[in-house]
């Protein structure tokens, strides 16, 4: 495109000029002449029957002498700047309008044919060789008593028709001069408007292609190529985050694998030399199974959020009771609740909420929230998981008296294998999937999950769930 596409343009622009010139120099240079003849001809008619009617008529009718006519004639072949003469219809040229009325020595036009005219009333040519150039001859019958005495014919030359014609075919090709070089300023549009941002958005592609997804460009632009422009940008951006999510995923991986690995190895190295004596190797085998642990909890999680990926809405939505959910989400972190001494408070509308969801998924929503409340929550103090009714909608707060979340954090707690610095510590077996499960579930069954909280003071994660229709059955 970048080599061809400005050249076939300019091609057609000049194209366009050369057949404006041929059409110009072909068929408007005949219907130029064909309107001058035809205009010329009805013009010369008009005075040739006017001629017929008045003078020749007098002259036949011998109201009037032949010298007054031809003086008559005269004056008008001045004005008309043509040659006037009165025929007989056997071709006897009784009066010359450019020549001296000779009676004696009268010419006669040879072979003389009124009809020559085929049905028109002028015929082009040298007027049966009367003439050595060619002529535009009008004739106009003299009439009396219903009898055709003769006719008045005039003559002028085609010559000067052809020449106004010219004239005319010269203003022709000077506005379609004009009109060339103003149809200039659409190809300095096109360059400015279409060519050059093209050029960008190629040489960006190409870029993008060869694997530079952080190249920007910029289209100044309002229209298509400017949608199309921010457009290419924007894919190029998420490519770029996808790309550099793709490589802290992976980092995040290896990190969090190896980790567990290295110490199941040393333990187990340790054990076989002898460095760990046979007494301690049940201590020591136990932390390789809590590490064992860690690892499936980490296989499983990765392959649920591929599965969320990959499958996206493929949900067993149900009606369920939703406050009957929490109540066993809650018991089954009870003895955990023990240990740390922290309370839980349900502030749940309703004995029985239903709602239309997958209920396993939402189950599990429900256990990493808790599970993440808990873990960041200080001892001695309270969780409130609270319900809320509004619009056909059903809000769910999980809310932690804890360490908090950062500012510049909260946007990052989404992002897979996320760990604020402030967790880190408290978060020794997590695998920093928990809530972007969380968040892939919510949002596949079209609803929304947010996140307030303050650092030092504690979090609260709110998601929504439709209502269950009145009309279904539970």
């Amino acid at each position: 495109m970048r080599k061809t596409l400005y050249l076939k343009f300019i091609l057609a622009y000049l194209i366009f000029g050369f057949f404006g010139f041929v059409v110009v120099a072909t068929f408007v240079s005949g219907m130029t002449l064909e309107h001058l003849k035809r205009e010329k001809a009805d013009s010369l008619y008009r005075e040739a029957t006017l001629i017929a009617n008045t003078y020749a008529s007098d002259l036949y009718d011998s109201k009037t002498t032949l010298d007054t006519v031809k003086t008559q004639l005269e004056a008008l072949d001045t004005y008309l700047d043509s040659s006037i003469w009165i025929i007989n219809p056997s071709g006897l040229l009784i009066l010359d309008s450019s020549s001296p009325v000779e009676i004696e020595n009268a010419k006669t036009v040879e072979n003389f044919d009124p009809t020559i005219t085929a049905g028109s009333y002028y015929t082009i040519g040298n007027f049966f060789n009367m003439f050595d150039e060619e002529m535009l001859s009008v004739f106009a019958p003299i009439t009396s008593n219903f009898k055709v005495n003769g006719y008045v014919v005039i003559h002028t030359s085609m010559q000067d028709l052809k020449e106004s014609s010219e004239s005319l075919l010269n203003i022709s090709y000077i506005m379609l001069v004009i009109l060339f070089l103003l149809s200039l300023i659409i190809l300095i549009f096109f360059t400015e408007m279409v060519y050059l941002p093209l050029r960008k958005i190629t040489y960006a592609t190409e870029q993008y292609a060869s694997g530079n997804m952080h190249y920007e460009f910029q289209v100044e632009s309002d229209d298509e190529i400017g949608y199309l422009a921010a457009s290419l940008n924007y894919m190029a951006n998420e490519v770029a985050k996808g790309e550099d999510n793709q490589k802290k995923f992976v980092a995040n991986v290896s990190h969090d694998f190896r980790s567990p690995l290295t110490s199941i190895k040393g333990y187990l190295e340790a054990m076989l030399d002898g460095t760990i004596p046979p007494e301690m190797h049940e201590k020591y085998l136990t932390i390789v199974l809590n590490e064992t642990d860690r690892l499936t909890k980490l296989t499983n999680s990765l392959l649920t959020l591929n599965n969320l990926n990959t499958k996206g809405m493929m949900l067993k939505k149900t009606n369920f009771d939703l406050n009957q959910i929490i109540r066993n989400t809650v018991a089954s972190f009870e003895g955990t609740c023990k240990q740390k001494k922290i309370g839980i408070e349900l502030v749940l509308t309703g004995d029985q909420m239903y709602v239309t969801a997958d209920m396993g998924k939402i189950q599990q929503v429900l256990y990493n929230l808790l599970d993440n409340a808990i873990k960041f929550s200080h001892n001695d103090s309270v969780i409130k998981i609270e319900t809320t009714e509004r619009k056909s909608k059903v809000f769910v707060s999980v809310k932690d008296h804890g360490i908090g979340i950062p500012k510049d954090s909260l946007k990052l707690i989404w992002d897979r294998f996320y760990k604020s610095d402030l967790s880190r510590g408290k978060d020794k077996k997590g695998t920093g999937l928990g809530l972007s499960i969380t968040k892939e579930i919510i949002h596949s069954h079209g609803e929304h999950i947010n996140v307030v909280s303050t650092e030092g003071v504690g979090t609260e994660f709110i998601f929504s769930l439709p209502v269950m229709d009145l009309d279904d059955e539970i």
